[in-house]
């Protein structure tokens, strides 16, 4: 599988651990702004170690085909990572299922980029992973979220209770589905 994809307006790519200095401008400009939707995060998060660290499982994990995780770069600023989206949980056998998660940089919001970086990935998810089902949780309250999965054709199967800890606080959570008819 290809490292790197492209849309019309972002670049895509699996990140390796010397990518580091990247993924930790990104999460220290977006400090304030993901806090309401993240889980609380550990001590050292916000250091080159820790993203190093993070990066080499996750690439890890990818080699093994448990996750794609895909971050986002815009064309006009190709060294610039302005989010991710991310397939994780990746299930064979029975059940070929994944996870969705995904985040974007607050100065890009509402400019269509997520949803477009997340076609693409659903593309590659179903076709190349040949998986069945995507699997999306969301807070209620996180309005533009919703949007992004309705837009994406995404159905809701009903409110898991208290699903996550967010922020310190067990959250409620929306589980949204799409399902890959191509195969």
């Amino acid at each position: 599988m290809p490292a790197s994809y492209e849309t019309d307006r972002l670049y895509l790519k699996i990140l390796k651990k010397s990518e580091k200095n990247k993924v930790l401008d990104y999460y220290c400009r977006n400090k304030c702004f993901l806090e309401e939707w993240d889980p609380h995060r550990p001590d050292g998060f916000y250091t080159k170690e820790y993203q190093e660290q993070v990066l080499e499982k996750e690439y890890r994990s990818y080699e093994e085909g448990n996750l794609l995780k895909l971050w986002i770069f815009p064309k006009g600023e190709p060294s610039k990572v302005i989010g991710f989206i991310v397939f994780n949980n990746i299930v064979r056998g029975s059940f070929w299922s994944c996870h969705l998660g995904y985040k974007l940089d607050e100065d890009y919001i509402n400019k269509g980029l997520i949803t477009e970086a997340l076609r693409k990935g659903i593309d590659i998810i179903f076709n190349d992973y040949k998986l069945h089902r995507i699997e999306a949780n969301i807070m209620p309250k996180n309005a533009r979220s919703l949007r992004v999965v309705e837009k994406l054709g995404f159905y809701n199967e009903g409110l898991a209770y208290k699903y996550l800890k967010i922020h310190g606080k067990w959250e409620d959570h929306i589980h949204w589905v799409l399902l890959n008819n191509r195969v």
